[in-house]
C-alpha cells in the first residue's frame, strides 16, 4: 500500500479532518462549484456534482453553503471562476508529487507551492517530470465496517472494477476511470459506506521511505501542501512500513 491509499489512512487516524474543517469546507466548495458550471446544477443529472455535494456532506458542511456554491457554479450567485492546474514535483527522500489544484490565481498558487516545496526539502518540477510513473485509475475507499469482502469484490467487479484490495481500515476498489461512476454506484447500491472516491492518480513504482526523520519529513510536506486551499489532491509514490506507521500515530 502507497500514497494515496496509505495517506488516507493516516488521515483518517490522526483526525486531520476535523482540525482542517474550514479549509476543507473551502476545497468542497470549489469541487461543488465547477462540478456545477461544467455539467450543469442538478446531481440527478450530473454525477460529478452528486459525488461532489456527497463528500461535502460527509465532512458535515452545511446545506446552506452547498446549495449557494452550486449557485455559483450555474451563475445563480456572483463567483470566482476557477483553474484546474497539476503541479509536478519532488518532495523529501525523493518522494514524487503530483499536486491537483484549482485556482483563481495562478500566479498566487505557484508561489506558494514553490515555497512548500522547498522548505519541504523538495523541488517543484517542470510538466511532465513525474507524470510518467502514475497511472490514472478510479480510487474508491468503502469502510470495513458492516462489508462482506467477496460481496464487495462481486458488486464491484461485476460493474467493471479492476481490483478490491485491504487498506488497512478501508477497502480500497480501483477501477478505469471510465467506469469510475458505475462502479462507485454499484456499491452505493449494495448499501456500503465510502469513504471517499475520486479519480486518482496511482503510483507504478514506489519510494520506500524508513526512519522517523524521513517519515515525519514527507508526512509533514503533505501535510504542508494539503493545508493550501488551492490544493484539491495530493497524489505521491510513499510507501512507509506499517512499524514506521505505528511509532508516527504514537
Amino acid at each position: 500500500m502507497a500514497g494515496h491509499s496509505k495517506w488516507a489512512n493516516i488521515k483518517h487516524r490522526k483526525g486531520r479532518q476535523d482540525a482542517k474543517r474550514s479549509k476543507i469546507w473551502s476545497k468542497c466548495s470549489k469541487a461543488i462549484i465547477v462540478a456545477a458550471k461544467n455539467g450543469g446544477g442538478s446531481p440527478e443529472m450530473n454525477l460529478a456534482l452528486r459525488y461532489a455535494i456527497d463528500e461535502a456532506k460527509a465532512q458535515n458542511m452545511p446545506k446552506d453553503t452547498i446549495s449557494n456554491a452550486i449557485k455559483k457554479g450555474t451563475g445563480e450567485l456572483a463567483g470566482v471562476t476557477y483553474e484546474s492546474i497539476v503541479y509536478e514535483g519532488y518532495g523529501p527522500a525523493g518522494v514524487a508529487v503530483m499536486v491537483d489544484i484549482l485556482t483563481d490565481n495562478r500566479n498566487r498558487t505557484a508561489a506558494e507551492l514553490r515555497k512548500t516545496f522547498e522548505k519541504g526539502g523538495g523541488n517543484l518540477g517542470a510538466t511532465g517530470c513525474v507524470a510518467y510513473n502514475f497511472e490514472q485509475k478510479g480510487q474508491i475507499f468503502v469502510t470495513k465496517e458492516g462489508t462482506d469482502e467477496e460481496e464487495l469484490m462481486m458488486a464491484a467487479l461485476e460493474a467493471g472494477a479492476d481490483d478490491v484490495e485491504d487498506a488497512d481500515e478501508f477497502f480500497e476498489v480501483l477501477c478505469e476511470p471510465t467506469n469510475y461512476t458505475a462502479v462507485r454506484q454499484a456499491i452505493e447500491e449494495a448499501n456500503y459506506t465510502i469513504e471517499s472516491g475520486s479519480v486518482a492518480m496511482i503510483p507504478q513504482q514506489t519510494v520506500e521511505v524508513t526512519g522517523a526523520k524521513d517519515v515525519n519529513k514527507v508526512i509533514n510536506f503533505i501535510d504542508a501542501l494539503e493545508d493550501n486551499e488551492d490544493v484539491q489532491n495530493v497524489h505521491a509514490n510513499f510507501d512507509i512500513s506499517d512499524e514506521d506507521m505505528a511509532a508516527l500515530e504514537d
